[in-house]
C-alpha cells in the first residue's frame, strides 16, 4: 500500500493528513488530525506523533506552509519553527518531502477537483496549454499561477495582492484616501481592499462618511468580532449601506481579478479560492464583478473566453497537498 502525507501549516493550526495512492492513481483519505501549531516545538515530532507505529513512512509528502518558501526552507511568521526539506526527510523517514506555499499549493488541486468541489461563476473555454490563475480573498489576498509542463502543473507564487491599490472612481478614491489617513499608511495595496477584512474596511468607511458621529453602528451592524461576515449577512437581508459596501467590494474584486489574468494570460482558466468563495456565489456571479473583470479597454476581449470557477470545498489545502505528494512518487 502507497501513502502519502498531506500538511496544511499555519500559524495557528496545523491539519495533517494520510491518504492512500489505489491502483488508478486515485485518492483516499485514511485519516486525518487537527493540532494547535503552538503547541509543539516543531513540526517533526508533530509529524512523527500523527504517524505513529502505522507502519512504513508515507512515500511522499507535500506540506503546504503559510510563509514564503525558498531553496526547500520556510519560517512561519508567526512561530519558532525553522522548516527545511532534508531535515524532515531524516526525521521522519520519509523519502520525498516538499515544501509548497499554501496558497500555491492550490494550483496541483484543481484539476482533479470533483463536482461537489467547484462552482461555475462565469463560463469560458479553458485553453489546456495555458496558464492558469487562482486567487481567494479571505483574511488576506492570495495570488499563484499554475504554468503547464510535460510534468504536469508547476505552481509560480506571486505576491501580486502588494501591488498598489488603483481606484476607479471617486468613491474608491475617497475610500484610498481615508484608509491612508484613518490607518496611517504610506500607501493602499491591493490586498487592504479586497480582502475579507477589506470588505470591512470598505464598510467603515461608509459608515464614517455617512455617519461621522455613529461609531456605535459598527457594533449593531457586527453583532460581534467577524464584522466582514457581518457585512455580507446584512447585504443578504437587503440592509442598504451593507449592500452597497459589498457591491463596491465585489467590483474591486471583478476588477483586480482581470488585472491578474491579464497579467499571467490565464487563459487555462481561473479560479477563486479563499474564505469568502463559496459564501458569495451569487455576488461572484453578479454583473457587478462580471462588468469590472472584463473593462479592460481593448484588451476586454481577451478576457472573454476565460472560465472563471469558484471552489468551495474548504478542504482544499488539505487535498491539493495531496495531489501534489501524488505527484512526487508519479
Amino acid at each position: 500500500m502507497t501513502t502519502l502525507l498531506a500538511g496544511d501549516i499555519g500559524g495557528t493550526k496545523t491539519l495533517l493528513a494520510l491518504y492512500e495512492l489505489d491502483g488508478s492513481a486515485g485518492l483516499s483519505l485514511l485519516r486525518s488530525e487537527r493540532f494547535p501549531s503552538a503547541d509543539w516545538d516543531d513540526l517533526a515530532p508533530m509529524v512523527g506523533h500523527f504517524l505513529g507505529h502505522s507502519g512504513p513512512p508515507p512515500s511522499a509528502a507535500c506540506l503546504a506552509v503559510a510563509g514564503p518558501v525558498a531553496g526547500g526552507q520556510a519560517r512561519l511568521t508567526n512561530l519558532t519553527w525553522q522548516l527545511d526539506e532534508g531535515r524532515l526527510q531524516a526525521a521522519t523517514g520519509i523519502p520525498r518531502v516538499e515544501l509548497v506555499n499554501d496558497f500555491a499549493v492550490l494550483i496541483y488541486g484543481l484539476p482533479q477537483l470533483g463536482p461537489g468541489q467547484q462552482a461555475l461563476i462565469r463560463a469560458g473555454i479553458a485553453q489546456p496549454d495555458a496558464p492558469l490563475l487562482v486567487l481567494g480573498a479571505g483574511t488576506g489576498l492570495g495570488v499563484a499561477y499554475g504554468v503547464p509542463s510535460p510534468t504536469g502543473l508547476v505552481a509560480v507564487a506571486s505576491e501580486g495582492a502588494h501591488g498598489e491599490f488603483a481606484p476607479r472612481s471617486s468613491a474608491e478614491w475617497e475610500l484610498k484616501q481615508w484608509l491612508l489617513r484613518e490607518r496611517g499608511l504610506e500607501r493602499v495595496s491591493i490586498e487592504r481592499v479586497v480582502s475579507g477584512t477589506g470588505l470591512g474596511e470598505v464598510a467603515r468607511w461608509l459608515l464614517h462618511t455617512r455617519h461621522p458621529n455613529g461609531d456605535h453602528l459598527l457594533s449593531d451592524l457586527a453583532q460581534g468580532d467577524d464584522l466582514p461576515a457581518a457585512v455580507a449577512g446584512a447585504a443578504a437581508q437587503g440592509e442598504p449601506l451593507a449592500r452597497e459596501a459589498l457591491d463596491l467590494w465585489i467590483s474591486c474584486y471583478g476588477s483586480v481579478c482581470g488585472d491578474l489574468a491579464l497579467a499571467g494570460l490565464s487563459r487555462g482558466g481561473i479560479w477563486l479560492a479563499g474564505g469568502t468563495a463559496g459564501k458569495l456565489l451569487a455576488d461572484l456571479r453578479s454583473p457587478h464583478f462580471e462588468q469590472a473583470f472584463l473593462n479592460k479597454g481593448r484588451l476586454g476581449a481577451v478576457l472573454a473566453d476565460m472560465p472563471i470557477t469558484a471552489v468551495v470545498d474548504p478542504a482544499i489545502g488539505q487535498f491539493s497537498a495531496a495531489c501534489r505528494a501524488r505527484m512526487l512518487v508519479a
